[in-house]
């Protein structure tokens, strides 16, 4: 699961892929605006963003070089019915890193979101492993010694968050900002609920608690 952003004016289009990315149970959010993209861009973070060439008011290509030029990491796909190679070209040193020409399928969409979620250090294929942890990002499931966890949607997109940033410390706003999506009601006590339970399920009486408070900080998940 991953926070994503779509920005897309075409609104059929837009709502077949949030239908879409939404069953396969990432957070997803979409804008039909130029502006609005670039804005939520600015206050918002997200973990992969879905950006359409041809947008009213800012042209993606002009968000994406804006994004990069201000320091944004976040992956970004670009959504675009140009097909010429120098069009591709131009796309990628905006700042894009990878390119889907429409029309196209919703299961190439997915290859794609996977591969550029993607993190070397502790993925293989579609897999996150973290200490006993095995989380797989295409079937949902998560174990733990090969024993399967059942996890809420959110509780799986908490620690797939913490699997991909391991020994990271975040703070329960941080949490709310990249793992909720900003148009919900979630708050602060939304995360503390759900971490606890997350711990509750991932907790053994035979070793020690991985999922830790960092007094005055937030959480981590230890991976040693």
């Amino acid at each position: 699961m991953a926070k994503i952003l779509v920005v897309e004016d075409d609104l059929d289009l837009c709502s077949r892929v949030v239908e879409w990315l939404s069953f396969e149970q990432h957070t997803v959010e979409a804008v039909h605006d130029g502006r609005e993209g670039s804005e939520r861009l600015k206050f918002y973070s997200y973990e992969l963003v879905i950006l359409d060439w041809d947008l009213p008011n800012v042209p993606g290509i002009e968000i994406c070089k804006r994004f990069r030029a201000t320091g944004g990491l976040t992956p970004v796909l670009m959504l675009t019915g140009k097909s010429e190679i120098a069009e591709k070209e131009q796309g990628l040193d905006a700042g894009a890193d990878d390119y889907l020409t429409k029309p196209f399928h919703m299961r190439e969409l997915s290859a794609r979101l996977r591969a550029l979620l993607r993190r070397p250090t502790n993925v293989s294929d579609n897999i996150l492993k973290v200490r006993k942890f095995s989380l797989d990002t295409v079937t949902k499931k998560f174990t733990s010694d090969g024993v399967e966890i059942v996890l809420s949607p959110k509780e799986f997109a908490l620690m797939q968050f913490f699997m991909r940033h391991p020994d990271e410390v975040f703070s329960q706003d941080a949490l709310l900002e990249k793992v909720w999506s900003s148009e919900s009601d979630a708050s602060v006590f939304s995360v503390y609920t759900a971490v606890k339970t997350l711990r509750k399920k991932i907790a053994t009486a035979d070793e020690k608690q991985v999922l830790t408070t960092v007094h005055g900080l937030g959480y981590r998940l230890e991976s040693r």
